[in-house]
């Protein structure tokens, strides 16, 4: 239920039912994959944005666009499976993707007429369709992939800031554990001074005897 409520809240789930039970119940089936899969928060985080925008891409138009939208997905996958910033963020292994890909195919590709009958307004008036295609297939999806490439960059962002944090306590603990042995080392060598100072007023007295 928690888990319910906090996706509603992240991803602004106001729908009247059963759309709203629809799609909540796809993302938590996606966060429950993840956990199966002891996927890292980053990891879950991408998929789940990944399985929104394949379902905002499908959803877009009443036709069959199914092509473009597993193309898409294969797509955003490849951008999480090399590493190459700031347009690609290497998240996923290859065996991971295979997966994924898998999880993807099954919970939703063979479903999506299911999820476009629910979601999709119907167009009836065939100009309409024609003009819907026209703009759906073509300037949707540009606008779509805008969108995320934006997204990935603050990932990346966000992923650098992360890495480069960690870098630098690295340094820090590193340059703290070298200064504090040569003090170590040399406080040592002061407490060596000083008695080697103190045994040797008393080596002179015990010679002058």
């Amino acid at each position: 239920m928690f888990c319910g409520s906090a996706l509603c809240s992240v991803f602004g789930i106001d729908l009247p039912e059963p759309r709203r039970g629809v799609l909540l119940e796809m993302y938590v089936q996606t966060v429950l994959f993840c956990r199966e899969h002891s996927f890292k928060k980053e990891q879950t985080s991408a998929l789940l944005s990944i399985i929104k925008s394949i379902h905002e891409a499908n959803i877009q138009t009443p036709l069959n666009n199914i092509e473009q939208c597993f193309k898409y997905c294969k797509e955003l996958l490849l951008c999480h499976s090399v590493r190459r910033p700031p347009f690609s963020i290497n998240l996923f292994s290859s065996e991971e993707v295979s997966c994924i890909l898998q999880y993807i195919h099954n919970s939703y590709v063979r479903h999506y007429k299911l999820y476009k009958y629910i979601f999709t307004p119907q167009v009836r008036n065939r100009k309409l369709i024609i003009l819907h295609k026209w703009f759906c297939f073509d300037s949707y999806f540009i606008l779509v992939k805008l969108k995320y490439n934006l997204e990935r960059i603050m990932i990346f962002l966000v992923l650098i800031f992360t890495e480069l944090k960690a870098l630098i306590e690295k340094e820090v603990k590193e340059q703290m554990m070298l200064v504090s042995g040569q003090l170590d080392q040399r406080m040592k060598e002061i407490a060596g001074q000083h008695n080697r100072a103190l045994e040797s007023p008393q080596l002179n007295h015990k010679a002058k005897k």
